[in-house]
């Protein structure tokens, strides 16, 4: 069971409580959605404010809740920690360019730095587009959608999300989307 928190201060959840919670404790779960922790709809929602300690190693299981509290704390720091590596990686990008000394030798050697730097700004603006998706998807968590398919509204699954935390389609969703491009482009 999740509580809600303010900023700083931590919720436990165990995976198995709401699975095997008493009645009395369901009406206590019912008074807790009542608080914001989940939509109206039943579906959680984690607001940024709401931290919950995950045990050590823990990865989301199919055998749980699908999208309860625990997942999406735990698909919240995944992102979070991408989003942060990104970020980092393309500061250092930046300082990199900055840094770099302008005054180079023969021609060959200046084509060669400038070929070097528009790899680098277009891994840069790949990043920042990603970044938009990563923050897209910190929304949904904490809007209550994260986990479910965009078209169809069905579960995207705890799999895909783990290799892939922005998808916003279920795999056969993106396989149709897919198969229209193809057809589109062909």
């Amino acid at each position: 069971m999740v509580l809600p928190r303010t900023a700083g201060t931590t919720a436990h959840a165990s995976p198995k409580q709401s699975k095997n919670a008493s009645p009395s404790m369901n009406k206590q779960a019912a008074k807790i959605l009542d608080n914001g922790v989940t939509r109206e709809d039943g579906r959680y929602a984690l607001p940024a404010t709401t931290q919950i300690a995950l045990p050590k190693g823990y990865r989301p299981s199919s055998k749980e809740e699908y999208m309860n509290p625990m997942h999406l704390a735990y698909f919240r720091n995944k992102l979070r920690d991408w989003r942060d590596q990104l970020v980092e990686e393309s500061r250092q990008t930046m300082d990199n360019l900055r840094d770099e000394v302008r005054d180079v030798g023969d021609e060959a050697e200046r084509a060669t730095r400038e070929t070097e730097n528009s790899l680098e700004l277009r891994t840069r603006d790949r990043y920042r587009k990603l970044i938009s998706k990563i923050d897209k998807a910190l929304r949904r968590i904490e809007e209550g959608s994260y986990g479910y398919c965009e078209e169809t509204d069905e579960e995207i699954g705890v799999d895909r999300l783990d290799a892939r935390p922005i998808a916003t389609l279920s795999l056969d969703a993106q396989e149709r989307r897919e198969h229209l491009q193809k057809q589109m482009g062909d």
